[in-house]
């Protein structure tokens, strides 16, 4: 897990280094201040020498200028490396999402991914710093502090032996018990996301159905559970406090009492008494400072786990040793395909799939809702990878294939807006983009909020038809769109695109009467194949489905109908 994350400090190495060096800095010159605190009072308060008060007060001033100094380029290098540490874990995360196939993505939830990217980054940035600052600086103190206090009086600096060995027990109890709770706390930061995600994502639907309260009630739920494992947490951390204030200050009196008698007795100047409750208090600030970075660093080792297993997740999908980069025709084989969504499955979702199109084919796929018409097609572009047989596109095997090759990319940056409006024309759309003030220039919003749902598929369908492909799928493209504009998208495809294998995926059996071949399937396996007037004769489920629609509402779905 740590290799995992230290590769992501590429960049800011030096900003890493430089903040504990300067941290040190600052530790030295702030453990040479009470040595000289001693001697101006012994050398130069006590003997009333005035000349060795000024030099050696303008020497403790030059410490504590460098100490400042140090303290501040100290923290400007742990921020910067800190944030460009989170810059590029964030980047990487990404990065790494995008390789994901659907197999990989199914793993994680989106509001998951939300909360790592966001909420479990910002954990690591804000240890990352005190790890680099205070790590470095509190045991640097603990132990030069614990050093020069042995130098004065070995027997008096004992007591702050015992006084850390008594907090390295508590703190260590209270980190083991704590850290079960913070590692519970970023799955409930999951639900709060989710909750929050699908209620604006939904907010239409939601307020449609006057779903107000019960989306409020299961925000308030996510959010309670997370306050509860928080104070949880917190009332055990609570204890630190308490716990470190009163060693500090019985080691205050014990060394005070001590100390007066060693001075009464001779064996200790009023000088080093001062200097040993100064150590004193410098001891047991780094343990407080330690005390801290372990909760910190307790909550972010879950969210460190969390990181780095997206970061460590692989792609299900991968390209073969010497891919190939051309695509010949849009001819597709399925060749005794099976497949399954899991490996645990008891039964596969397509089962012994035998199934040839040649390039340039319509063809019809149709069935009832979880029919498995879908994840038939995803295994075309190889969105998963078959669990048994194989799928051909141009007479090779899809694993063969440059992924990016087969996919042929999604952007469209580079179409020209004759390309564009063109592939609009084809799609149906033109004649409302027309319609808008400014055109082709209108700006869609997310989701397409700003276009009716006819419209919004005509506009995906132009997209596709710009990248010229050799297999076009139209998943349930038209479901959204009236009969007649159904009927010229159809025609304008077999005028224009007349090589480009089509897929219709739908559940309207008016959509696919003109097609070449129409697939109908039935619980993951293909219950008949032919065109139009032969399924007619040979296949009653679509009979039944074909007179239903073009007389009511019949579909796939009504058993007794299909």
């Amino acid at each position: 897990m740590i290799k995992t994350l230290a590769v992501h400090i590429k960049g800011f190495v030096w900003d890493s280094v430089l903040t504990p060096v300067f941290m040190v800095l600052e530790v030295i010159m702030e453990t040479i201040i009470p040595l000289l605190m001693a001697t101006m009072i012994d050398d130069g308060i006590n003997k009333g020498d005035m000349n060795h008060i000024v030099i050696t007060g303008l020497w403790m001033l030059l410490c504590a200028l460098i100490a400042l100094f140090a303290g501040a380029m100290g923290a400007v290098f742990g921020a910067r490396a800190s944030a460009g540490f989170a810059k590029n874990l964030r980047k990487a995360m990404f990065e790494n999402i995008q390789t994901f196939s659907f197999a990989n993505i199914d793993k994680y939830s989106t509001a998951g991914l939300v909360t790592r990217m966001t909420t479990d980054v910002t954990n690591i940035q804000n240890s990352y710093q005190m790890l680099l600052r205070i790590c470095f600086r509190a045991p640097v103190n603990l132990v030069a502090a614990m050093t020069m206090a042995m130098l004065i009086n070995a027997r008096l600096a004992s007591v702050y032996l015992i006084a850390v060995a008594i907090l390295a027990l508590v703190l260590t109890f209270i980190t083991i018990r704590t850290y079960k709770y913070f590692s519970q706390v970023f799955e409930r930061y999951d639900d709060l996301n989710a909750s929050v995600q699908e209620n604006v994502t939904s907010i239409r639907v939601v307020k449609a159905f006057v779903r107000e309260g019960h989306e409020v009630g299961k925000f308030h739920k996510a959010a309670n559970n997370l306050y509860r494992l928080f104070v949880k947490a917190e009332n055990l951390m609570v204890a630190t406090s308490p716990v470190m204030m009163l060693t500090v200050y019985g080691c205050i009196i014990i060394i005070s009492w001590l100390g007066a008698n060693m001075i009464v007795g001779g064996s200790l100047t009023t000088g080093e008494l001062t200097t040993m409750l100064t150590y004193c208090m410098q001891i047991l600030m780094s343990l407080m400072m330690l005390a801290f970075i372990f909760v910190m660093l307790t909550m972010s080792l879950a969210s460190a786990k969390r990181i780095a297993g997206v970061l460590n997740e692989k792609s299900s999908l991968t390209n073969p040793g010497n891919p190939d980069y051309e695509i010949t025709d849009g001819s597709i084989d399925f060749d005794n395909v099976s497949f399954s969504y899991s490996e645990k499955s008891e039964k596969p979702v397509l089962n012994h799939i035998d199934l040839h199109i040649g390039a340039g084919e319509t063809i019809g796929i149709v069935g009832g809702t979880g029919s498995s018409k879908t994840s038939l097609v995803n295994l075309i572009g190889r969105l998963y990878d078959v669990t048994d047989g194989s799928v051909k596109v141009g007479g090779k095997d899809v694993r063969s294939y440059d992924l990016e090759t087969l996919r042929d990319g999604v952007a469209v940056a580079d179409a020209t807006e004759e390309e564009c409006m063109e592939a609009c024309r084809l799609a149906c759309a033109d004649e409302f983009i027309q319609s808008f003030p400014e055109g082709y220039h209108t700006k869609i919003e997310q989701g397409g909020a700003n276009v009716s749902g006819g419209q919004k598929q005509r506009l995906c369908i132009a997209r596709a038809l710009l990248k010229k492909p050799k297999i076009l799928i139209l998943d349930d493209s038209t479901s959204a769109v009236d009969t007649a504009t159904d009927a010229k998208i159809r025609r304008a495809f077999a005028e224009k695109i007349p090589d480009t294998t089509k897929l219709i995926i739908t559940q309207r059996v008016t959509s696919v009467v003109n097609a070449d071949r129409i697939v109908v399937l039935e619980n993951g396996e293909i219950l008949a194949v032919g065109n139009h007037d032969e399924l007619m004769k040979t296949c009653p489920a679509y009979a039944e489905t074909y007179i239903e629609q073009t007389v009511g509402n019949g579909d796939f779905d009504k058993k007794g109908g299909a």
